[in-house]
């Protein structure tokens, strides 16, 4: 499947304090970067694909796996405080001041290299223009009605939210972001930030395919995985 009209946008800044250099830390020979780049060119070609970075590494990294890099992002768009949204509405515009428009965006994280092709093409599928975005959940074992708890004024914990339930699966799913894929629609994007986009639906993945890439530890975990 070729997806069309969609800018694919892979935000990948130098800076990382958890685990440094993470997005070309090489997992099992290849930067961890071009695991992202490689689910993007199953579904589009390359100049749909856009990696969004403020470093000549990662630059030279993606430009010497084939994959040119239309600018540098600015300094003040690669702080630990930058949104996604920021991100994206630049990247946006650079295209459009290029004479290119897109109507929507599918922001992949370079964190997610279990993330493939065929999981952003059932992705998509679940995509009609009505939407302000598709993003990708996993199920979340913490449950506000079963085991997450807010402090009182007088120190004592409270559930987070009112439920009677014994066991954990007897109460509702709770499902979390795990920042693999997110199709956003232009419009919605340049009128609120991701976390306040209303007409959501969730692409459900497994948590294996699900790992975020954080630490050191999930690193080993991705690397070890892939190796075995």
């Amino acid at each position: 499947m070729k997806i069309k009209d969609t800018l694919f946008i892979i935000p990948a800044r130098g800076g990382s304090k958890g685990l440094p250099r993470k997005n070309i830390l090489p997992i099992n020979g290849k930067p961890m970067i071009c695991f992202t780049i490689d689910a993007a060119r199953g579904v589009t070609s390359d100049d749909n694909i856009c990696v969004s970075t403020d470093d000549l590494a990662i630059k030279n990294v993606v430009e010497g796996y084939g994959l040119k890099i239309p600018f540098i992002r600015p300094a003040e768009l690669a702080t630990d405080t930058s949104g996604s949204s920021e991100v994206i509405l630049h990247a946006i515009n650079f295209y459009k001041n290029n004479g290119k428009e897109y109507s929507k965006v599918c922001l992949l994280q370079p964190t997610s290299p279990l993330r493939t092709s065929r999981h952003i093409e059932e992705a998509f599928k679940l995509w009609n223009d009505d939407l302000d975005m598709v993003v990708s959940v996993k199920e979340s074992k913490a449950n506000p009605y079963f085991n997450l708890f807010e402090e009182q004024d007088n120190g004592f914990l409270k559930k987070s939210k009112e439920g009677k339930y014994i066991r954990r699966q007897d109460a509702p799913k709770i499902w979390e972001y795990n920042g693999a894929i997110y199709f956003i629609s232009v419009n919605a994007i340049k009128e609120m930030a991701i976390p306040e986009l209303i007409r959501t639906k969730k692409y459900v993945m497994d948590q294996y395919s699900s790992i975020d890439i954080d630490t050191e530890d999930d690193f080993f975990k991705v690397h070890y995985h892939l190796k075995h």
